[in-house]
């Protein structure tokens, strides 16, 4: 009898930095689902595959869809694909997984399928990070993808965002963090241009040290292969005006 072949239900999530610079925090966007599987769940934007686009496409639709965004490609970059066979409970979903790079934090209104929607401050402690938020504090998963969907067979572990993007988002940090010394597509989120002291909130967070215990000088020096001085200043806030930055 031959084999009865079912095709898994394909999506692409979308890992949504951006910065507040209020706070002077690194944010990622997240969703409080409306509906099931996992209704009430937070969870990352997500949106099904459609058949006349590609994975990039959707990633970028993605946003404009859910915040009204437009954003070039080179503000996108695909992260990884999650497949594993427990990561959903009923049918199963492979997810395309992207990161994206907001240079601005726009007011966020749920749309169709969640019932809030926030900007989450990731915070590092002690070589493990964190999701803040009023209504939870999640502490992402310091392992590997295989204990951690052993992890969730267990019944009784449910992961606390929907499906595995708990691990998608620390997949993400982890990322970012290895591409810090030679593409820091992380700086994006800052706009087109940055001050230095910006910038090293940025490396400080996901480095997971304080911003000053990265001296200035030696930041500037040994990161100017990345990005370089644009002869302008800033004209925000009291004091000197700071030097502008751009990536190269």
């Amino acid at each position: 009898m031959p084999e009865i072949i079912s095709r898994p239900i394909v999506t692409v999530t979308n890992v949504i930095w951006s910065y507040d610079f209020t706070t002077e925090e690194v944010v990622v966007l997240l969703a409080k689902k409306a509906d099931e599987p996992f209704k009430g769940y937070w969870s990352l934007p997500e949106t099904f595959l459609r058949s006349t686009e590609d994975a990039d496409s959707a990633a970028l639709r993605l946003i404009s869809d859910k915040i009204g965004v437009q954003l070039d490609s080179f503000h996108t970059e695909q992260l990884a694909t999650f497949s594993s066979v427990v990561r959903t409970k009923s049918d199963r979903q492979l997810a395309l997984a992207y990161m994206s790079f907001l240079p601005k934090m726009p007011e966020l209104t749920p749309g169709v399928g969640a019932v809030n929607v926030a900007w989450v401050p990731v915070k590092a402690l002690q070589n493990n990070f964190y999701l803040v938020h009023p209504e939870f504090s999640i502490k992402l998963p310091n392992t590997t993808p295989n204990d951690f969907y052993q992890n969730l067979t267990v019944k009784s572990n449910q992961s606390q965002l929907a499906f595995d993007h708990e691990l998608i988002i620390q997949t993400a940090i982890t990322r970012v963090r290895n591409k810090l010394d030679y593409a820091p597509s992380i700086l994006r989120i800052l706009g087109n241009h940055f001050t230095l002291k910006n910038a090293r909130k940025i490396y400080a967070n996901f480095l997971g040290i304080s911003e000053s215990a990265i001296d200035n000088s030696n930041f500037r020096k040994t990161h100017d292969h990345l990005f370089f001085e644009t002869g302008a200043v800033t004209t925000v806030g009291k004091g000197r005006p700071a030097k502008l930055y751009q990536l190269k």
